[in-house]
């Protein structure tokens, strides 16, 4: 069985090596397949790469994965990965012309080879080609990978996002025979202006193996690296996760084009996980390294934030357990029309299991008291026609299992309870100071759904009417669809999911893109669709007058 340690450190099994190996080391070079390059050769083979071949570029030297995010009017983020220690580079151009060189971090062993540069001084409504690469200390320069994005337009003008979550879950990995990852395949045929990643984006928690044997005996077979073998409990198994997500083409493809706004969930650390949370006996599949679980987020959270390509004002203060005021959730601009509010309901929380604590009558924090008041504050004061809360979870459904209180659902049609108080503080402070035209996203359950919140069928009243909308999973099993309570008057509009009681594996029809257009008038479109392309249900939101209510 051919193995390396030299592609991103894993090792590579089974015959789906030879499908991607134009993933792992960048597709067709000057014309040839990945595959007749020496150094992927050598690879698969174990035979030395030939040093003398003419042009070659040292794996060490090489690039291995390049993206952007967090791209506002004027700015974003570069993000690149390296196989070896190097400089990272960019040369930026627009028009045909070149906007700047720059000279990046290093992409050193303590960042796992990882780097990024922050754009700043771009200009509003201008599309940007990046070239990137690493040099090695002695001035070698790498192979040049590059990436596209447009910086939104500060004046009225037509956008687009696309959203959605859940990589690799359930032991579904990438199968080079089912095409790879083919949700992102699907983010990228939709050539959005960005991407919104709701959250698992590994599942950390659950393993890969060679084979999934689906109910009816068909048989699932998964490309294989050596640190998804097990529950993540080291930061190397951490960081092994989102290493194999970028060996996907389908990732690379989108990733090339699209830039990306990323939040995480649970799976990035643990099912359902909370801080100062102990893992038990009970868990699904064993931890025998390590149990505790702020020990496992602090892990979960570095890695996460090596890989995802947001800016560096957000990833100060990690301290020991990855549980900093600073790192995860922030308001991208994207123009006139839309600002979207990244959520980060894991940090802050407080225990799943303190939910209906006391009847439920004191509020349970999701997203704690600071980022509460940074939400209301920042959504009041937004002048973007569109606010685009990014969440990582659903408003009004309940846990699948008993008193696992995950989220803010819980069941009850009655007025608010536990983390309920958070959300109706919310809504009610939305609607006192007069906001308008705000859209609730998230992805987390694996189906796809519309959901219309409306007073007129609610328990609690103080709030204006809106729409939330999930869409999800992008790479893992669907579920069956929930229906949501009626607290805050959920009408579930559409809903589509697994419609059987076993897990299948992730077939295109069972895979949920969500996808909304904003015209230069202001008119915005949902969408939610599967990874053939169709579209399964579709509203228009003529925008509402901004001010402020009156009295």
């Amino acid at each position: 069985m051919p193995t390396s340690r030299g592609l991103g450190q894993s090792v590579l099994r089974r015959r789906g090596l030879l499908a991607l190996a134009g993933g792992v080391t960048g597709g067709v070079v000057l014309g040839r397949p990945a595959w007749t390059r020496p150094a992927v050769q050598a690879a698969v083979t174990n035979r030395p790469v030939p040093q003398s071949t003419a042009g070659l570029i040292r794996t060490r030297d090489a690039i291995s994965h390049v993206q952007t995010g967090d791209v506002t009017p004027t700015g974003g983020v570069l993000w690149g990965r390296s196989e070896g220690q190097g400089q990272l580079h960019l040369r930026l151009t627009s028009g045909g012309r070149e906007v700047r060189t720059q000279v990046g971090p290093a992409a050193v062993d303590a960042t796992d080879r990882t780097a990024r540069i922050d754009l700043s001084g771009l200009a509003p409504g201008r599309e940007y080609e990046a070239q990137v690469w690493f040099a090695s200390a002695e001035g070698v320069a790498g192979e040049r990978r590059t990436v596209t994005f447009a910086t939104p337009a500060l004046t009225p003008a037509a956008t687009s996002f696309a959203w959605s979550g859940d990589t690799c879950g359930q032991g579904y990995g990438i199968n080079p025979d089912a095409g790879g990852l083919v949700g992102y395949a699907a983010v990228a045929d939709l050539r959005p202006d960005v991407f919104i990643h709701c959250g698992d984006n590994i599942y950390a928690d659950e393993p890969i193996t060679d084979t999934v044997i689906e109910p009816g005996g068909t048989t699932w077979r998964n490309l294989v690296t050596d640190h998804v073998a097990r529950p993540a409990q080291t930061l190397a198994e951490y960081r092994g996760r989102y290493r194999y997500v970028l060996l996907d083409e389908n990732v690379r493809r989108l990733h090339a084009s699209v830039p990306v706004i990323a939040q995480w969930d649970d799976h990035e650390t643990t099912n359902n996980w909370y801080p100062g949370e102990v893992l038990g006996d009970d868990t699904t599949f064993p931890y025998d390294e390590e149990r505790r679980v702020d020990v496992l987020a602090g892990f979960g959270r570095r890695a996460w934030q090596e890989y995802m390509p947001i800016g560096t004002r957000h990833l100060l203060g990690r301290g020991e357990t990855g549980f900093a005021a600073k790192g995860i959730y922030r308001k991208v601009s994207r123009g006139a029309h839309l600002d979207v509010f990244c959520l980060d309901q894991r940090s802050y929380r407080g225990g799943n299991d303190e939910q209906l604590a006391d009847g439920g009558e004191r509020p349970a924090a999701l997203m704690g008291e600071e980022q509460t008041d940074w939400l209301i504050r920042e959504v009041t004061a937004s002048s973007a026609t569109w606010k685009v809360i990014s969440a990582d979870q659903p408003l009004a459904l309940a846990p699948r299992q008993e008193r696992d209180f995950d989220g803010y659902g819980n069941g009850d049609d009655g007025a608010p309870r536990g983390r309920e108080h958070e959300v109706a503080r919310v809504l009610s402070a939305f609607r006192a100071a007069g906001v308008r035209n705000v859209v609730w996203i998230t992805a987390d359950v694996h189906f796809t759904a519309a959901h219309r919140f409306d007073p007129g069928r609610a328990a609690f009243t103080d709030f204006d009417p809106f729409w939330e909308f999930i869409a999800g999973p992008l790479a893992c099993s669907s579920f069956g669809t929930k229906t949501p309570d009626t607290t805050f008057g959920a009408e579930q509009v559409f809903a589509k999911g697994n419609p059987e009681p076993s897990r299948r594996a992730p077939r295109p029809d069972q895979l949920f893109v969500g996808y909304g257009e904003i015209t230069a008038d202001g008119l915005l479109t949902v969408s939610l669709r599967d990874a053939t392309g169709a579209v399964l249900h579709s509203v228009d939101l003529e925008p509402e007058p901004v001010g402020r209510r009156p009295g």
